[in-house]
């Protein structure tokens, strides 16, 4: 309940509380009320979050076959090279078995690691380089160290008809190879 204004104080002096609520009605904030904008301005983007627009939901880009033989390329070359330079440092000194076994080894070695890397990131050496990750079809988590292992023996299958395999993500919608048809993944764009 509101008193009506004084006629006689033309400068208005502060309301007097109403009896029944003796503190009055609180002074609002400067400002905008909380919680809200101006309108026409957007919210500057967070750091780890989205930009606006960009929704979380919204499917991945699928990597182009270009992009997954650069990253095959780049994977083969880290496995390769230390095998291939101890096996001519081998037969140039005359230790060749010993090295060439060192070389087997390493080779080894590096492919399992390659295998933990896309089973556990996404993405090998490679495939960090150009851009791409491996991801499961179904929900887009990480595939896993088996799951990466057996992609890697599966790629086999994409050579056997005459390497279409290794084509088939040209025209394939999904641009999948056999052993990502096999195994339920899809390459994607990271970045």
């Amino acid at each position: 309940m509101s008193y009506p204004p004084d006629p006689n104080n033309p400068y208005g002096q502060q309301p007097q509380p109403d009896p029944n609520n003796p503190y009055g009605q609180q002074q609002p904030g400067y400002g905008y009320p909380q919680g809200q904008q101006p309108a026409g301005y957007e919210a500057y983007p967070q750091q780890g979050f989205p930009p606006q627009g960009v929704y979380p939901n919204a499917q991945p880009v699928l990597a182009h076959w270009g992009l997954r033989v650069a990253s095959y390329i780049i994977d083969s070359l880290i496995i390769l090279i230390p095998y291939y330079v101890l096996v001519f440092l081998g037969r140039a000194s005359g230790a060749g078995a010993l090295l060439t076994l060192l070389g087997f080894v390493l080779l080894i070695g590096g492919a399992l690691y390659i295998c933990y890397l896309e089973g556990t990131t996404g993405q090998s050496p490679g495939k960090k380089v150009v851009g791409t990750r491996v991801l499961r079809e179904q929900d887009g988590q990480v595939i896993g160290f088996g799951a990466a292992f057996g992609r890697r023996l599966l790629h086999i299958v994409d050579g056997l008809p005459c390497y279409i395999g290794y084509l088939w993500p040209i025209w394939d919608d999904k641009k999948q190879t056999f052993a990502d048809k096999i195994m339920k993944t899809v390459v994607i764009k990271s970045q």
